[in-house]
This record gives structure tokens, C-alpha cells and sequence, in this order.
């Protein structure tokens, strides 16, 4: 109940900020999850409508499911977050009347359980026979995630008793990693790709014979209905917005993550070296 209420607090904060744009207006709200994948892509998203269309964009950081209803009701303009067909598949279904989908912006994307590679498990399957080598944790992010609901489900599919998903964040999950591979611990956590935890350190996804945790995915960009009669021009540009390749929105995600980042300053730095790229989303 405090978590929806939560959700419901976010959903009235955004309602009451924000006004969906209009023919003729500069401004653009965009919508996001504090996802690492989601942060590079909205910032480079912003940066493109700023420094090259000229637009005012806000990005406002708010929970999946508040994210998603705020793209229908018109509250914010569009979202860059989209995980389809599996992990925000009820979202989807939910909304899909209310919003419109003009495209993957990256291919590749994966959802899974994670060990350092040192750990000598290769199953979710065979979990319960080392359950105290992981402190009985599996180490999540934040509640509202659908990593979190299919993670769950993974622990009854296979029966994990022994185990509890920890809430937390993306921040909090990474920051346990780092600390269990310094000290050479077994740890599981949620993961997904893209993700530069895996360019940071030596790990593996747990195989999942039961595919509770899905397949491959891919992350879409998703609008508000209407936006392309009244801003025709960023409606192009999100439907043209895609990265060549998970490994490119990573190296961006890992430039994030260097001493004193500026997540914004890196998005601008991503358009000026693939000037060629940000033209080619910008042609009709």
C-alpha cells in the first residue's frame, strides 16, 4: 500500500508540472527511469532536441510504472525506456490505447541473473545447494522494476526458498557487486543489458532453462498519442532515434561512470563525434 501511494504521489507531481505540448511550443518533457541504459539514452535524447532542434526539454526521473502513465495521459511527451515484449509487457497492455510505439532504439537487451564469474554456479536451477555462500540474497534494484516482478517469479518457478530478492536501486545493487568481487564473495544480482557492469567487471548471466526471466528484448521508444500533429518534428526524430548497437549505448553508459560525470555533457559529446549518425535521425 506505501508503495503505491508512493507511485501515486510521483504520477500527481508530474501531472501537476507538466503541460503537453502544443503546435509551435519548444519544450518537450521526457520521462525516465534511473535505469544507467535509460539515463544515457534520455540524456543523448535531450541533447540532440537541444543542441541541434533548438527545443527546452525537462527530464523528469520517476518509477517504470509512473513513467508509462505518464506518457498516456499526455503528462509528458514521450519516453525512451521501453522494454518489450517481456519485461513492461503489462505496462504495454495497459496502456497501449493511450500511447504510440514508433520504434526500437535498441536491439540486444537482456534481462538475467548475474555472478562474478569466480562463482561456480552456472544454473539458476542448482541455487538452493549454495544458498549460504550467497548469504541467501539475491540483490535487486528498485521495487517497481520488471526485473523485480520476473525475478519473483524466478524464485518460486524454481522453488529458491532459501533465497529473498533485496530491494534497492541500480546504485545499491552495483555498489554490493563492487564490493563482493574486492573481497572475492559470491554475490547474485539482477542484471540486463545493456549495462556497463559488464564492461567493468568479468561477470556471467546464470543460465535460466525455464526462461522465467525472458528472452531477448529489445527497448523502445514510445510517445504520446498526437505528438506527431503537434511537434512533428520530434516525432521524426524519436521514430529515426536508434543506436547502432548495445555496445555503443554502453560505451556512453561507461563515460557515465568515470570520476565527476556529467551525464549531459557526455550526451553532447556521444552527438559531436557521430555527427553523421544524429543527421541521420534527423532526416524525414
Amino acid at each position: 500500500m506505501k508503495r503505491i501511494i508512493v507511485l501515486l504521489a510521483i504520477a500527481a507531481m508530474i501531472a501537476v508540472s507538466a503541460v503537453p505540448g502544443f503546435a509551435g511550443d519548444k519544450e518537450v518533457k521526457l520521462a525516465y527511469v534511473e535505469w544507467d541504459c535509460s539515463v544515457a539514452t534520455t540524456n543523448v535524447a535531450k541533447a540532440v532536441l537541444q543542441e541541434r532542434l533548438g527545443y527546452e526539454v525537462e527530464i523528469l526521473p520517476v518509477a517504470a510504472s509512473a513513467m508509462w502513465q505518464a506518457v498516456a495521459s499526455g503528462d509528458v511527451d514521450a519516453m525512451v525506456s521501453a522494454w518489450l515484449p517481456i519485461t513492461h509487457s503489462d505496462y504495454y497492455k495497459r496502456f497501449d490505447k493511450d500511447v504510440e510505439n514508433v520504434g526500437y532504439n535498441v536491439k540486444g537487451a537482456k534481462l538475467g541473473w548475474a555472478v562474478p564469474t569466480y562463482v561456480d554456479v552456472d544454473s539458476i536451477a542448482d541455487l538452493n545447494k549454495y544458498a549460504d555462500k550467497f548469504d541467501d540474497e539475491v540483490i535487486g534494484i528498485d521495487p517497481g522494476a520488471g526485473i523485480m516482478r520476473v525475478s519473483e517469479n524466478a524464485l518460486e518457478e524454481y522453488n529458491l526458498d532459501k533465497f529473498e530478492l533485496i530491494e534497492g536501486s541500480g546504485a545499491t545493487m552495483t555498489a554490493a557487486l563492487k564490493n563482493a568481487i574486492k573481497n572475492k564473495e559470491w554475490i547474485i544480482v539482477t542484471a540486463w543489458t545493456p549495462h556497463w557492469m559488464f564492461g567493468k567487471w568479468d561477470l556471467k548471466y546464470l543460465k535460466d532453462p525455464k526462461k522465467v526471466l525472458g528472452e531477448e528484448e529489445h527497448i523502445d521508444n514510445i510517445v504520446r498519442k498526437d505528438l506527431k500533429n503537434d511537434m512533428p518534428e520530434v516525432y521524426n526524430f524519436l521514430k529515426n532515434f536508434k543506436w547502432k548497437s548495445a555496445k555503443q549505448l554502453q560505451t556512453v553508459m561507461a563515460w557515465n561512470q568515470e570520476d565527476g560525470a556529467d551525464r549531459y555533457e557526455n550526451a553532447v559529446r556521444f552527438i559531436k563525434e557521430n555527427k553523421e549518425q544524429v543527421d541521420g535521425w534527423l532526416s524525414k
